[in-house]
């Protein structure tokens, strides 16, 4: 039980920090996104293309087992969570863009004729306004993230869902052991969905 307690600690952690680093890093990547400058859209939209059409297994397999071949290594569970974040990142970037595109082109040029620079413009204008519209999709990408953490396991991270199988290849309870880390993920889960909809109804 303590390892399946462990587990779950490892697995609330990994979330954590990738669903924070990821959202800073999707910031970066919807700005270079919206930018006015060919080159840095061309920089946002190649990020996300990438980590979008590239399973997120074989970008761990990649990191963890590729990386020390060239002489980098990291310890697992950092590198785990770079991972997690690089990936996410691109989808909670395509969620702001989608949020800043919600928002009435009107603004925009009004910011602009008040003489707002576009970093200004965004951060009064634009950013105020789309979040409220990007509540619900960042609350469905980190309840994804939160379902993910568990292919950390699959390259060594004991992290939940792997916690459960070595218990499970001691105790051979294969049914309860992976119920009870089932309704772990399910109360995870419910958690956030409660916060997202408490969130949501503020910003109405």
């Amino acid at each position: 039980m303590s390892l399946l307690v462990e587990g779950l600690l490892t697995t609330l952690a990994l979330t954590g920090l990738s669903f924070v680093s990821a959202c800073l890093l999707g910031i970066v990547v919807v700005v270079l996104r919206i930018s006015t400058v060919p080159v840095l859209r061309g920089i946002g939209t190649a990020y996300v293309e990438t980590f979008q059409n590239v399973p997120l297994l074989v970008w761990l397999v990649l990191f963890v087992f590729g990386l020390p071949e060239i002489g980098i290594s990291f310890p697992l569970f950092w590198t785990a969570a770079v991972v997690i974040s690089l990936y996410e990142a691109a989808y909670v970037a395509e969620a702001l863009r989608s949020g800043v595109n919600a928002v009435a082109h009107g603004q925009g040029e009004a910011a602009r004729a008040l003489g707002l620079t576009f970093a200004q413009s965004l951060r009064h204008v634009v950013v105020p306004q789309a979040a409220r519209k990007v509540v619900q999709p960042l609350g469905n990408i980190f309840i994804a993230l939160t379902m993910a953490t568990s292919l950390a396991g699959a390259v060594g991270v004991v992290e939940l869902t792997r916690a459960a199988n070595r218990i499970n290849l001691a105790e051979a309870q294969p049914l309860l052991i992976f119920t009870g880390a089932g309704l772990c993920y399910l109360v995870l889960a419910a958690g956030i969905g409660a916060v997202v909809f408490r969130l949501e109804r503020r910003f109405a």
